[in-house]
Formats: structure tokens, sequence, C-alpha cells
């Protein structure tokens, strides 16, 4: 399994701290980090500036597309920012326990 990072941004902490919740204990990812950060961009014709936080999972390559509809599914966003980063280079165990942390079968939220 190849350890990545999944990044979004959403629009309240609250939203960031229960995808963050979710993610984590369906064990899509090991851990996500979660920061205020301002954004300016263009929507509708209109450039925006707004105030949101970003979301930053650590999970694995092969549980992308897993990650990718969970955010999807408590996402408040039409149209919302997810991608991967891969990491180039990782402290070895690290990298394991992400593996480690991602790598039984998710758990349906309770």
């Amino acid at each position: 399994m190849t350890p990545i990072a999944v990044v979004t941004t959403v629009a309240t902490r609250a939203e960031a701290q229960a995808m963050a919740q979710a993610l984590v204990q369906q064990r899509l990812a090991a851990c996500a980090q979660i920061s205020p950060i301002e954004s300016v961009y263009r929507w509708q014709g209109q450039v925006q500036h707004e105030s949101e936080c970003r979301v930053v999972f650590k999970t694995t390559r092969e549980r992308y597309d897993q990650v990718e509809r969970a955010i999807r599914a408590l996402h408040g966003y039409e149209l919302p920012a997810i991608h991967a980063v891969r990491f180039d280079a990782i402290y070895a165990p690290y990298g394991e326990w992400i593996v480690q942390s991602c790598d039984a079968e998710p758990q349906a939220p309770n």
C-alpha cells in the first residue's frame, strides 16, 4: 500500500471535524488535520474571498476512491475540492502506521 494525503476544504470547523471523525472512525484515514485558511477563488463568474477549513487526510492510494466518495457524501459544497498528494519521501515507521491504520475494512458509522 502507498501512503498519500487527500486534501479538501470545507466551510466550517464543525463540518471539518465531523468529516474528520467519520473518515478516521471508518478507517478510511489514519488521521485528519484541520487548519483554518483564507481562500480566494472564482466561482460563477465572480471572485470570492472566504474563510474555510482545510482538512488533510492521511490515507493510502488504494483507499482513494472510498475516501473521495465519503468526502463527497459529507461535503456541503456543490463542487468540492478533493485532491491527493503523494509523498516523495516519508519516514518509514510513520508510513507503516498510515498503512496499518487504513488496512482493515471500513466500519459503518455508529
